[in-house]
């Protein structure tokens, strides 16, 4: 039977558009056609296994080779008649070719996926493609089908001894390079094929003999026709899924553990995830989980088919309800999907609450790199916080640790600041807070390591989800003022003594680029440190989240805000206070007995204007006001200027300034230089 006909396409433009918009995604001819031989194969297999084929299965490889002009794909599957070609290759099988033609132009990958046309994505990269096709039917006719990429085909008889089909790609121009290149063939076998259930062959092994490569006898098979996800978990080793961990990801380090999937309702799904070891660096991780249908690749772009979070697991997911050839948007919107996605993300709740469970002491151990995952997914998925509330935990600085349930229960009593509010410490730093976490822990408190990449979200999330909850770091405040358990003590010094105190050290700050100081008084017995330097525990979390979210960019660009708390009930704040007043007070007295009359004046204009509308107010009044503030600005600078001098000469005011910096690992350079040098001459 010969046969010259026209493909049974209503639209002229299906090649063109093969050949222009699926483009960028040429190389998934190669999975398609290597696709259609091994279903093809295992169709024969199935026949023979309920005894409607009852030859000789004998050698099912399907095999790959190309020559300079032409790439094949053979099998011994199940072959095709004449009538069948017809069926499959000629007409192909949708109905309004012209709609669907023009409505998925610019979705190469659903054109590709429509039935029928998988085949057809070998002209993406071909000038001519031949079908030589036996079926295994007794007393079948080979035939031999050719095109050259327009709508006419041939189709004649041919000779061809074994059953099975050969795709015989004749490659244009402007691919030979890519795709009759034993390297690049390879490379898409690898990406595409190495996890096909039946065996693919390309080429021969090679091994060294006189200097060089040669091939051997032995067929050169791709894949692993029972890769570790499709055997059963009870024939499995821990050594084999380490094995095939390194398969995956060769030169990884090995993963903490993992989850093997097997579902068989609602849906089919196995698979294998991976805990791989990540202390921090989200993005590096991201993105390792291969989808596979019916162990052929997918995509190992996973983002929106499963949960954010699990992006972070490494592994397979093989599942045939996943559409092999659809564009990410329809997965993310197919309705499967999302049922696997669900489905995965409880598996891997009750395998984390599994190991939790049972042995805890690995938990534990494993916690530091479990961390970011699981506070990746607390803060993405309401659902998994819920499980996950049971097992995610906290560390302290003893490096103990505790679920959220059992740290309450340690701290209520001893944590519980005077309106109820239960404080959780915490440090970033173990070493730069030692200080501030020592007189916490002189306090009887606990305080917890909170230096991951999404602690500082973390926090935020628990003091939204836990009733009167405050998490407060360890040097963010003086340490009676971080769990206040009564009003403070105030500090008894005149409005005079708590300015020139305050302008004494502020004149002596350095400069520090991104930094603000401010200096304020408290009485914090006479046994607390002289001076403590603490942080705005809001704008320097502000600060951390802005690193990470771009929508709060603008905290990151603002200084960070420190607060230089001068102790007043401290022996040697009220040394340079006395100090002060010896040196300076003759020459203060005047000037501030000048400012008192001054501000009366001041504080009479402002009373008298404060009873008159803007308008009443005449210039002379404004003038008034304008030259009383001057004075007062003048005065101030004058007093500030002494104070200044004086500062200046008592260098225990520098020395305090210095080991506040110190503590807080912020002395450096040439400042760090001049305090040894200064703490010498002190010393001397």
């Amino acid at each position: 039977m010969n046969k010259n006909g026209n493909i049974g396409v209503t639209s002229e433009n299906i090649f063109p558009i093969i050949k222009k918009f699926l483009y960028s995604d040429h190389e998934i001819f190669l999975r398609e056609l290597v696709s259609n031989a091994v279903d093809a194969t295992q169709k024969l297999k199935t026949l023979a296994s309920v005894g409607e084929f009852k030859g000789e299965l004998g050698d099912l490889t399907v095999r790959i080779k190309f020559d300079e002009n032409t790439l094949t794909i053979s099998d011994r599957g199940i072959g095709m008649t004449a009538e069948e070609i017809d069926k499959y290759i000629n007409q192909i099988a949708f109905s309004g070719a012209e709609e669907f033609v023009k409505k998925y132009k610019n979705d190469t990958a659903a054109i590709i996926g429509h039935f029928g046309l998988g085949f057809y994505s070998s002209f993406m990269v071909s000038k001519k493609v031949e079908i030589v096709t036996k079926s295994y039917q007794e007393g079948a006719q080979a035939m031999k089908w050719s095109c050259d990429g327009t709508p006419t085909y041939t189709m004649e008889e041919c000779e061809k001894e074994d059953r099975g089909t050969d795709i015989i790609l004749y490659i244009d121009d402007e691919n030979k390079n890519d795709f009759l290149n034993e390297q690049k063939i390879s490379g898409l076998l690898t990406k595409y094929c190495r996890f096909l259930p039946i065996p693919i062959a390309f080429g021969k092994k090679k091994e060294w003999k006189d200097g060089q490569y040669v091939d051997t006898d032995e067929d050169n098979i791709i894949n692993d026709t029972t890769p570790a996800w499709v055997r059963k978990p009870s024939e499995l080793k821990d050594e084999d899924y380490k094995k095939f961990y390194q398969d995956l990801y060769p030169m990884s380090e090995e993963p903490l553990f993992w989850i093997h999937l097997n579902v068989d309702y609602p849906f089919h799904l196995t698979g294998i995830l991976y805990f791989p070891r990540i202390k921090n660096n989200i993005d590096l991780q991201r993105n390792k989980i291969q989808l596979y249908c019916n162990q052929v690749f997918v995509t190992d772009s996973v983002e929106g088919i499963v949960p954010e979070f699990l992006t972070l697991l490494h592994g397979v997911i093989d599942s045939p309800d996943i559409p092999l050839n659809v564009s990410r948007s329809y997965l993310q919107s197919d309705q499967n999907v999302k049922k696997i996605s669900s489905h995965i993300t409880k598996k891997v709740a009750d395998r984390l609450e599994e190991i939790f469970k049972t042995d805890r002491k690995q938990f534990e151990e494993k916690w530091d790199y479990l961390k970011l995952f699981i506070q990746y997914g607390m803060l993405t998925d309401e659902k998994f916080y819920d499980r996950a509330s049971k097992f995610a935990l906290f560390k302290d600085v003893e490096d103990k640790y505790y679920t959220l349930e059992e740290y309450k229960t340690l701290i209520k009593d001893n944590q519980t600041d005077k309106d109820g509010t239960l404080v959780y410490l915490y440090t970033t730093n173990k070493d730069e807070q030692y200080s501030y976490i020592q007189a916490a822990k002189d306090k009887g408190y606990s305080v917890l390591v909170m230096n991951g990449q999404l602690d500082v979200h973390a926090i935020g999330q628990f003091e939204q989800k836990l009733e009167k909850t405050r998490f407060v770091r360890v040097d963010s405040d003086t340490i009676d003022r971080l769990i206040a358990k009564e009003e403070a003590n105030q500090v008894s010094l005149s409005e005079e003594q708590r300015e020139a105190l305050q302008e004494i050290f502020k004149s002596q700050m350095p400069k520090l680029e991104k930094a603000e100081f401010m200096v304020t008084l408290e009485a914090l017995g006479a046994q607390a440190n002289p001076v403590v330097l603490t942080q705005s525990e809001y704008m320097r979390r502000m600060r951390e989240m802005s690193a990470m979210q771009p929508g709060m960019a603008f905290y990151g660009e603002m200084p960070d805000s420190y607060n230089l708390v001068l102790n007043t009930d401290h022996a040697l704040v009220q040394d340079i206070l006395a100090g002060e007043e010896a040196a300076c007070s003759e020459k203060l007295q005047p000037i501030q007995a000048d400012m008192k009359g001054w501000k009366a004046r001041q504080a009479d204009l402002r009373e008298a204007q404060n009873k008159k509308k803007a308008d009443e107010i005449t210039e002379a009044e404004k003038e008034d006001m304008t030259n009383t503030n001057q004075k007062i600005t003048g005065l101030r600078e004058e007093i500030n200027q002494i104070l200044d001098e004086y500062a200046a000469s008592n260098k225990k005011v520098s020395q305090l300034i210095d080991l506040a910096l110190l503590s807080n690992g912020m002395l450096k350079g040439e400042a760090l230089s001049n305090f040894i040098k200064r703490s010498v001459e002190m010393i001397h």
